[in-house]
């Protein structure tokens, strides 16, 4: 985790001209383009297990947690395969092999405009957070080649979905990222690809912005104060984000 320059940055209250207190992002589809990995491991998975695995089945397990995910292929396999039963934690296991083999072999590639955006955070000296509902060995599958990139680690915390009791859609992985930084929720800008994620960083009552890839979130945030949806992170800076989200 990197060591904050100069500890968090203390904004002018909710929406004020300083911008925000600390920035957190989500990891697989909002900073980095592992979708498709997940898609590739899930089809293995399901091959292994005699059953099938579609795009409208990636879609609605997108975001996670690992557990429903996990008790949705299992669900799934039993009703292909009625006479074989395995259970949600032997299926999650299996996964979280093929997904990590995936992570560790195939190059690693960035969303449009995530790197710089969080080059932006660091010239900022913005305290940062990645939340994610992947599992830690799955951040540190990655963690070495998004040093490597950087010269240093990135993040001053890391919330895994392993890190907490209650994974996203719940508030508590955006709340523990707030709580770990020293910032209210309120101050900290949540960076969401999925509705799961989305509903999780609402939920936890920061300001957010979304920005969808495969599922749509124009529901969720057309609800909610203080989040909006973008097409791209490219082009994009931390503070004029929070202004978007905060007008």
């Amino acid at each position: 985790m990197r060591a904050s320059a100069s500890g968090p940055n203390v904004s002018n209250g909710p929406g004020g001209p300083g911008g925000p207190s600390a920035v957190l992002l989500d990891m697989d589809g909002t900073l980095v383009d592992s979708e498709h990995l997940w898609l590739r491991a899930e089809e293995d998975v399901m091959d292994q297990l005699g059953s099938s695995w579609t795009p409208e089945d990636q879609a609605h397990c997108l975001g996670g947690p690992l557990e429903r995910v996990a008790a949705y292929m299992a669900g799934k396999a039993k009703t292909a395969h009625d006479d074989t039963i395995h259970s949600p934690d032997e299926v999650g296991s299996m996964l979280l092999e093929s997904i990590e083999a995936y992570m560790r072999s195939e190059p690693l590639v960035w969303r449009p405009g995530a790197a710089q955006f969080l080059r932006s955070c660091l010239a900022g000296q913005l305290p940062t957070a990645l939340v994610t509902a992947s599992w830690a060995r799955l951040v540190a599958a990655l963690s070495d080649r998004i040093e490597l990139e950087f010269g240093l680690d990135p993040f001053d915390v890391v919330i895994a979905g392993d890190h907490v009791v209650n994974s996203k859609p719940h508030p508590e992985p955006y709340l523990a990222a707030a709580a770990a930084l020293g910032v209210q929720p309120v101050d900290c800008l949540a960076i969401e690809d999925s509705p799961t994620g989305v509903c999780s960083a609402i939920a936890a009552g920061c300001t957010v912005v979304a920005v969808p890839h495969i599922a749509a979130v124009d529901d969720i945030v057309s609800g909610a104060d203080r989040a909006v949806v973008v097409s791209s992170l490219e082009g994009c800076s931390p503070h004029a984000l929070w202004s978007l989200a905060v007008g």
